[in-house]
């Protein structure tokens, strides 16, 4: 069996799909995406194509080293992440001809569920109650949001105290049962990440996400060393090694995202760095069906793993939802706020190729927001 045809579809809201097809029929996908830089991405997926062209797809993991080493220079978001969404693809055909999902592929499952979070906002405060309220009704037992808006350098107390309301308001509803992660999104230089750390501690968050860049390594062990709060980061991370530094400075929670990190091949080896450190995995995955499946095949099989982030109703679905290029929805049906395990072969998703193939028609160029301080000056969005 040999690679035929690779195709790439952008996809609203701001995904993007490829499809990978071999000279027996079997078709695998998977989603290839840096979120705002979707066009690159896509290029470097047709520059792999040139050498995975005529290959043998289940050949999984001498390729995964020639995409990534094969080139004299190396790595960063773009090809990290089209290698992902390329790997998620020969899992699929390879669990497919076989007969077998992936996670049994990987060793078999350690779990018969995953727990997973919903996203409730937070860059704007007066609505966290209302949105939590809705997502522990609907059967969440956690939610994530936004600590912060943008926010000054050296903060105010003001810009203190409405971090610390939304904690408040966070717990207040979801009582001591149920659980909500905190996610600073780089927006928060170190000097205010260590004034917030200590005074969230009393509505223990689950954990606290990006307490600073990626940029600010160095300022990790005062971090941790600053509150009881488990830190987490991980989504702007691509290799093992970049995870190391954080591990030894005792970031408790990584959160790899599959469709960045060198995808399931790469995911599972992050996942078992973390477990020789005591950390748990909750990876990254704001994105579409395709790398939720995938997603959920690395955590079917990961015993250090602790919960899952998925897209389902999240800001950024304007143009499409979660479920809208899938043709069977089961798989992502929610059960009390968990995802069930399935039997299905491959990543466990069919996807509607029609609506693919007409999204991508339309197509899309998405943008992050560009933030600026009062002054004029660039703020981390």
């Amino acid at each position: 069996m040999k690679i035929s045809r690779i195709e790439t579809f952008l996809a609203p809201p701001r995904w993007m799909f490829v499809r990978v097809e071999t000279d027996e029929g079997l078709v695998g996908w998977g989603e290839p995406v840096v979120e705002g830089r979707a066009e690159p991405v896509r290029a470097a997926v047709e520059v792999l194509a040139e050498y995975l062209l005529g290959q043998e797809p289940e050949r999984i993991e001498d390729h995964w080293q020639v995409m990534t080493k094969g080139g004299f220079y190396r790595g960063g978001p773009v090809l990290s992440s089209a290698v992902a969404g390329l790997d998620q693809a020969l899992w699929d055909i390879k669990g497919k001809r076989h007969g077998l999902p992936v996670h049994q592929l990987l060793g078999g499952p350690v779990r018969e569920k995953i727990r997973a979070y919903a996203w409730v906002g937070g860059d704007e405060p007066e609505a966290i109650r209302d949105a939590v309220t809705a997502q522990a009704e609907a059967g969440f037992t956690a939610v994530k949001m936004n600590g912060c808006g943008r926010m000054s350098p050296v903060a105010t107390r003001a810009e203190v105290r409405a971090c610390l309301q939304r904690a408040e308001t966070a717990r207040e509803v979801l009582g001591d049962d149920r659980d909500f992660g905190l996610d600073f999104h780089g927006r928060v230089s170190p000097a205010n990440a260590r004034r917030l750390l200590p005074l969230l501690a009393e509505h223990a968050p689950m954990f606290v996400e990006e307490p600073v860049l990626s940029d600010y390594m160095q300022a990790l062990p005062d971090l941790v060393n600053a509150s009881n709060i488990p830190l987490a980061l991980g989504e702007r991370l691509f290799t093992r090694r970049e995870f190391l530094a954080p591990l030894q400075a005792g970031v408790a929670i990584l959160q790899p995202d599959i469709s960045h990190a060198g995808g399931i091949s790469e995911l599972r080896r992050i996942a078992a760095l973390a477990e020789t450190y005591g950390a748990q995995l909750a990876p990254h995955c704001p994105l579409g069906p395709v790398a939720l499946a995938a997603s959920l095949q690395v955590a079917f099989t990961t015993p250090n793993f602790l919960i899952q982030e998925q897209s389902l109703g999240i800001h950024y679905n304007r143009d499409a939802e979660l479920l809208d290029y899938v043709v069977d929805p089961e798989p992502f049906r929610f059960h009390g706020g968990s995802l069930l395990r399935t039997e299905r072969p491959g990543l466990g998703v069919e996807v509607d190729e029609a609506a693919v193939r007409a999204a991508d028609a339309r197509g899309h160029a998405w943008r992050n927001p560009v933030w600026r301080h009062e002054d004029g000056s660039f703020a981390e969005w």
